[in-house]
């Protein structure tokens, strides 16, 4: 029984051991597939967080004193331009352009006479002068009593939105009071901020003189039916981000767009001949990218690699790899750096357009 019992155990042994080895002779004989790196012209898409500011946005305030007597226009109303919007009481500015009328008249009627009294030699050319002098002031105090009174008559400075009304009719106001505020969103105004290493790419570009078309993706996730252009950019940086603010017009006829909203704009980013690899061939060690390169031997070596731009399934490869390098296209996990594997080249290209996986 004891001699059987060692018998047993050695043939479980051998077995294990053969068992093993022919798992290893398998992988031994895995052959892999491997690419390479497609140097090609592409774009990518950047995206920007931005502000959406209307064409033309103006507080309304009141420029006199007295009671609000009439409002003539409600919330989200659209105006045009010399429209009324607010009635300030007018009674105590009528009176002092009446006033003003009658000094006028009396000035009037005085440089008359004066001047016939001068014609005659009866009174000095500087009495004639004095007249005059009074006559422009008497007139002066009219056009001024005439514009106080225009002002109690409130009206719109362009074609826009009126916004919430902050007073109520019968109220007291005083002069330079804040009403609402009223916006033009004809066009809009979409402001966005640039790191300096973009702003620098953007500047210097072969296209720096032809107007950069963007578009813009809404807060509901949709992208705006109108193409915008970069027209501006600010003069200073901010010191604190190390941004610059870019500045896009979009039209905006159906007036979707309302000053005040948020979205994030989209600018596509041309890229001249860049390295092209599948986002599969990499993984990641501590937040660092890396790949697999076959040498001409057959080694496997681990290679770091930095990202320049993130594609759809594909990675713009900025440092780490050359187009000649033969990166591992599958197997990742089955494979060890410094291990000599078997391997089968793929067309790049081809494997670029068969792509349907991110990674393993």
């Amino acid at each position: 029984m004891k001699k059987n019992a060692i018998f047993i155990g050695l043939m479980a042994a051998l077995c294990t051991i053969g068992c093993n080895s022919h798992k290893e002779e398998k992988k031994e004989e895995a052959t892999f597939n491997v690419t390479n790196p497609v140097a090609m012209d592409t774009s990518i898409v950047k995206e920007y967080v931005c502000q959406i500011h209307s064409i033309q946005h103006i507080e309304v305030r009141a420029l006199e004193k007295g009671y609000l007597q009439k409002i003539y226009v409600d919330e989200g109303q659209k105006v045009k331009k010399g429209q009324a919007l607010f009635g300030i009481m007018p009674n105590v500015y009528q009176a002092e352009l009446q006033k003003a009328k009658a000094e006028g008249n009396a000035a009037s009627i005085e440089y008359k006479n004066t001047k016939l009294l001068a014609d005659n030699k009866v009174v000095s050319q500087n009495e004639l002068a004095l007249s005059k002098a009074k006559l422009d002031k008497a007139n002066a105090e009219i056009n001024l009593a005439a514009t106080h009174l225009g002002f109690t008559n409130i009206k719109a400075s362009f074609d826009g939105i009126v916004d919430h009304l902050l007073a109520r009719e019968g109220s007291m106001l005083e002069e330079g009071e804040l009403l609402t505020s009223l916006s033009n969103n004809s066009k809009m105004w979409v402001y966005f901020n640039v790191p300096e290493a973009e702003y620098l790419n953007y500047i210097m570009s072969a296209n720096k003189d032809k107007k950069q078309k963007v578009n813009l993706r809404m807060a509901n996730d949709m992208v705006f039916n109108q193409s915008g252009i970069v027209e501006t950019i600010e003069g200073e940086f901010n010191n604190e981000t190390g941004n610059i603010a870019f500045r896009a017009t979009f039209p905006n006829p159906q007036g979707i767009l309302r000053h005040g909203e948020t979205g994030t704009i989209l600018m596509t980013i041309p890229l001249k001949n860049v390295l092209i690899i599948p986002q599969k061939t990499t993984f990641e060690v501590l937040d660092k990218r890396y790949v697999f390169v076959i040498d001409k031997n057959g080694y496997v070596r681990q290679r770091e690699i930095t990202i320049g731009a993130t594609l759809e399934n594909l990675f713009v490869v900025k440092k780490g790899l050359e187009a000649n390098d033969h990166i591992l296209l599958d197997g990742l996990r089955l494979v060890k750096n410094n291990e000599k594997v078997k391997f089968n080249v793929q067309n790049p290209k081809k494997v670029l357009t068969t792509l349907d996986v991110y990674a393993e």
